[in-house]
């Protein structure tokens, strides 16, 4: 009786296989979350592997809690990486770096997915982890490492920077779509595109 208990325990947590083939089975949706939060391929990459290591060699987790564990390893990673601060602006990328880089992105959703890379570091992870990820404001300030307020005015830049952008390429594209009335509706939100993986990746 004992032993049934155990191996039902031992069921319920997730192995290091479980990780494994969460990690290969989303790997275009855990990179692309990696890619946001860092916005360059290199430390998105290392995210991606460190972030397995980590969920690997962890502590046991449910396995109905591996898909989020798999992310916040990731989300971890890119934090230590960075090293965020509140009035650090000194790690924001030109435009002409962002623009080269976003292809990672599906080309319906570069103009958006552009705006969150060109955002400063904190703004960046800011964005990502409370409005894509969905993390509390409390739960984040936690994870960088700063004053819950200072989480909410970084949202709100983020927010107005990206709606900007997102705006102006909405009236470039209304003006085309008049002349040419075929032109096909894009897919869903960055969001829609992290939380049902995978994606198609442009060429």
């Amino acid at each position: 009786m004992g032993q049934v208990k155990h191996i039902t325990r031992a069921a319920a947590y997730a192995n290091k296989d479980d990780f494994r083939r969460i990690f290969d089975e989303n790997r275009n949706s855990l990179y692309l979350l990696a890619f946001l939060l860092t916005a360059d391929h290199g430390w998105a990459e290392q995210c991606f592997v460190s972030g397995l290591e980590d969920a690997v060699k962890g502590n046991p987790v449910f396995r109905e809690w591996a898909h989020s564990w798999a992310r916040r390893a990731i989300i971890q990673n890119a934090v230590r990486l960075i090293k965020p601060r509140p009035d650090d602006g000194s790690g924001r990328l030109s435009s002409a770096s962002v623009d080269s880089d976003y292809k990672t992105i599906p080309a319906e959703r570069q103009v958006e997915g552009s705006a969150v890379l060109g955002l400063e570091p904190f703004e960046r992870l800011v964005y990502v982890m409370t409005t894509l990820e969905h993390y509390s404001d409390h739960e984040c300030s936690l994870q960088l490492g700063c004053a819950r307020r200072d989480v909410l005015p970084a949202r709100m830049r983020a927010l107005e920077q990206i709606g900007r952008r997102v705006e102006m390429q909405d009236r470039q594209q209304s003006n085309v779509s008049s002349q040419d009335p075929r032109l096909p509706d894009g897919p869903g939100s960055l969001i829609e595109l992290m939380a049902v993986p995978p994606f198609v990746t442009s060429a």
